[in-house]
């Protein structure tokens, strides 16, 4: 951190003094203000040539050497005030004896501080001293910040190295860190008995920590939420982000704590990329034991299971699969890993081509949901079911998946497609092209001769052959109806008495989707 103001009026060879009588708290605020830079200049307006946090020093030699009375120094505080300056500073005797009054009042109006140099103390020595203050500060700040990042180098290499490197990090800085993991989800904090985040305030940062890994790219961002000013840094590769850092506390992140963050990422990355690479191999393992829970040998999968990530969900389980995109596949499977660690023994789950297959405790639901809802993702699941079942399961939770692709992202039950009956899915087969040939026949007679043949057919058999409701829903008499199914039966050459060919003509209807009507 840059030198204060109060260090500099403090160096006993200037023999500077803070003018003005302002209230404790008042005093105290413009002491704190930080010293980048000492500047000279008699300029009536110096501006351009300051910047923010300077100290300005000036003899009053623009304004003349008329009786302070008549000067109104007001529009050249104003500017001041409006660029930033840390204080300005008033050399006596030199044009001038003392300090104006009016100069202090217009000062102490918009809340520059005003200090007096003595004659004696040339501008040079207070620039020089500033300069000094700050190299001190820098060389300072440098030495804290190979000390913090030694200490973090060390604290990587203890057993859960991740951990204990966030948790030094925090140290070092006296800000709280937290991580976020591949879905945005708090994944853990430092230091957790100080870590007093409004829930309003956490809501804030997560959603801006899933607005940077909605984007897929290394990237960071700075914001304010509950009072602070809070820093978030993703974490990974490019395109296959693991998380996100970040850190609050009172104060901004100066340079040097800046490195000592950058270094932390550098280091929470690889540590989360070996994580990853694990995965992988975990991931292999997880395919290889499904084949084998699918084929049936459900005790050795236990077994393994129970070793690396707990006992398998308790029959009946639920199997769902899920469309799994290429670019966010990893992301999926890190969120799932997390939710096992979270819920043990409640899901099992496993890469399978383009998609993951999952079986589920009853209790597990939720977890599919909010992963569907997360990623914008299709599911489909099946009825409940023993492992002896699993393969039947998994067919009921792939035709699901069909459906589910129809529509908006989210989760469709095989129990919802089974009760819209089988004829249901031949509106979405390949059997449009096998309707239309069926009904082709009819379809040329209503062309050519503009009858209705095939909208008396369709209103005839859902009124379950019976020709007076049909002639009431069409309004028509009822031996029109009965003239208009012959003609059909000819054309379709099919007798329409018997179920089977009026089932196949209803299936024809349906695979068409009722657009020839």
């Amino acid at each position: 951190m840059l030198p204060t103001l109060r260090l500099l009026l403090a160096e006993p060879n200037l023999g500077l003094t803070l003018l003005g009588d302002p209230e404790p708290a008042a005093r105290g605020a413009m002491l704190e203000r930080t010293v980048e830079w000492v500047h000279s200049s008699d300029l009536i307006d110096p501006t351009p040539f300051l910047s923010a946090d300077q100290v300005l020093l000036t003899t009053g030699t623009q304004f003349g050497a008329d009786t302070a009375a008549d000067v109104d120094f007001l529009p050249y505080v104003q500017r001041l005030a409006a660029r930033g300056i840390t204080a300005l500073g008033f050399g006596t005797e030199v044009i001038r004896d003392g300090t104006p009054d009016a100069l202090l009042a217009a000062c102490q109006s918009l809340g520059v501080p005003l200090f007096e140099v003595p004659y004696r103390t040339p501008f040079i020595a207070v620039a020089r001293a500033a300069g000094d203050l700050v190299a001190e500060d820098r060389f300072a700040r440098a030495t804290w910040a190979l000390k913090a990042q030694r200490a973090i180098a060390l604290a990587a290499l203890r057993p859960d190295g991740l951990s204990a490197t966030l948790a030094e990090l925090s140290t070092q800085l006296g800000h709280w860190v937290a991580l976020f993991d591949v879905s945005g989800t708090l994944d853990r904090v430092f230091p957790r008995e100080t870590f007093t985040v409004t829930p309003d305030a956490l809501a804030t940062v997560q959603h801006e920590a899933r607005r940077l890994l909605a984007r897929g790219q290394r990237s960071s961002s700075t914001i304010d939420a509950g009072g602070e000013t809070l820093t978030l840094q993703t974490l990974g590769g490019h395109d296959h982000l693991r998380g996100v850092l970040a850190l609050g506390g009172p104060r901004a992140l100066d340079q040097a704590s800046t490195e000592v963050v950058t270094s932390v990422i550098a280091l929470a990355g690889l540590a989360l990329e070996q994580n990853n690479a694990l995965a992988r191999a975990q991931g292999l393992l997880r395919t290889g034991l499904m084949h084998t829970l699918l084929g049936g040998d459900q005790k050795l999968v236990e077994q393994i299971s129970r070793q690396m990530w707990g006992a398998l969900p308790v029959a009946p389980v639920q199997v769902a699969v899920v469309d799994a995109p290429a670019p966010r596949r990893d992301a999926i499977t890190d969120y799932l890993e997390l939710r096992v660690e979270d819920s043990p023994g409640q899901v099992f789950f496993a890469r399978q081509d383009d998609t993951i297959v999952l079986c589920l405790d009853r209790a597990a639901h939720g977890i599919l949901v909010n992963l569907c809802t997360l990623f914008d993702l299709h599911a489909g699941v099946s009825e409940p079911s023993s492992y002896r079942q699993l393969p039947r399961a998994l067919e009921q939770a792939e035709q699901g998946l069909a459906r589910a692709k129809e529509g908006a992202p989210g989760v469709t039950e095989f129990g919802v497609v089974a009760r819209q009956g089988v004829l249901a899915l031949l509106a979405r087969t390949d059997a449009r092209e096998v309707g239309l040939a069926t009904l082709a026949p009819v379809l040329a007679h209503d062309r050519v001769h503009a009858t209705e043949l095939l909208g008396t057919v369709r209103a005839w058999l859902l009124c379950n052959g019976h020709f007076g409701e049909a002639a009431a829903q069409l309004g028509v008499h009822r031996h029109t109806v009965r003239t208009r199914i012959q003609q059909a039966e000819q054309l379709l050459a099919r007798d329409l008495g018997s179920f089977p060919a009026r089932a196949d003509v209803w299936a024809a209807l349906l695979a068409t989707d009722n657009a020839v009507l």
